[in-house]
């Protein structure tokens, strides 16, 4: 475990260490694993609605060749997504493996975001309802709950559109804007999340559109009462650490392998 648990207790944290799933002991044994969260995640997506249209994108590096990504095609629903519908793209954007055509906000952001980040394994970005809703705002969440803490101090504000991301400056300005944060509000557009591993961005990417929801919500009826920033801090290094993010999706993968083993083929 690394120092993100360092507030929980060492019971905690050997439950965490046990639910978590081992290391995977090769190159084609990690890809597989990416693979399978990255397909479970666009079903998980569909679910909540999060697709709109051929906008909405997920992606996730390869183990193998870290200037590549794989990614999903260009009209292909969110609810109907298998392992053998995701794309492995180069650096310029073209398709090495798979068949269909990539959206190209989704080369232009993906690109971006893996090439400023090499820590960044996935990263996710769709016009959910509530993200797109609080992206008109212009601000940050605020620590207004447990949940919300985890993006404590950890998202950022891309404040500016300019139209659909079509170019790699535009890309590139959104990667700058996110800097080292796990998340970003991109104004007047949507959501982004980024994690070490698919599960993470998967997951942060539900947390964060709800925690959009929850904060309007609250807003509609009165004035929320912010968690302090002592507390808040404290909060997110407990559950907006990269091992609870990674636990957090696991239940949902596994329901969604359950009841839709085709995700897998």
């Amino acid at each position: 475990m690394g120092a993100e648990l360092e507030g929980l207790s060492r019971d905690a944290r050997a439950v965490i260490d046990a639910l978590l799933p081992p290391p995977t002991q090769s190159v084609e044994e990690e890809r597989d694993r990416r693979l399978a969260y990255l397909a479970a995640g666009f079903r998980l997506f569909g679910r909540y609605g999060f697709d709109n249209g051929v906008a909405g994108h997920m992606s996730a590096r390869d183990p193998a060749d870290h200037d590549r990504f794989w990614v999903n095609p260009v009209g292909r629903p969110f609810s109907m997504i298998r392992v053998s519908d995701l794309l492995l793209v180069d650096s310029d954007g073209t398709v090495v493996k798979g068949d269909g055509q990539v959206n190209l906000a989704a080369f232009a952001i993906h690109s971006a975001v893996h090439r400023a980040r090499p820590d960044v394994v996935s990263a996710a970005h769709t016009h959910s309802r509530y993200g797109r809703a609080w992206s008109t705002l212009g601000r940050l969440l605020s620590p207004i709950s447990q949940d919300a803490c985890a993006f404590y101090g950890d998202h950022a504000l891309f404040d500016r559109y300019h139209g659909p991301v079509m170019e790699a400056t535009e890309g590139e300005a959104i990667a700058a804007a996110l800097g080292h944060h796990k998340a970003a509000i991109l104004c007047n557009h949507g959501l982004l999340t980024v994690g070490g591993s698919v599960e993470e961005a998967v997951w942060w990417f539900l947390a964060f559109e709800a925690a959009c929801e929850a904060q309007m919500l609250a807003e509609s009826v009165g004035e929320p009462r912010p968690i302090s920033p002592e507390h808040a801090a404290a909060t997110a290094r407990q559950v907006g650490s990269p091992e609870i993010g990674r636990l957090s999706f696991l239940p949902y993968f596994a329901e969604v392998t359950a009841r839709e083993p085709d995700v897998l083929e």
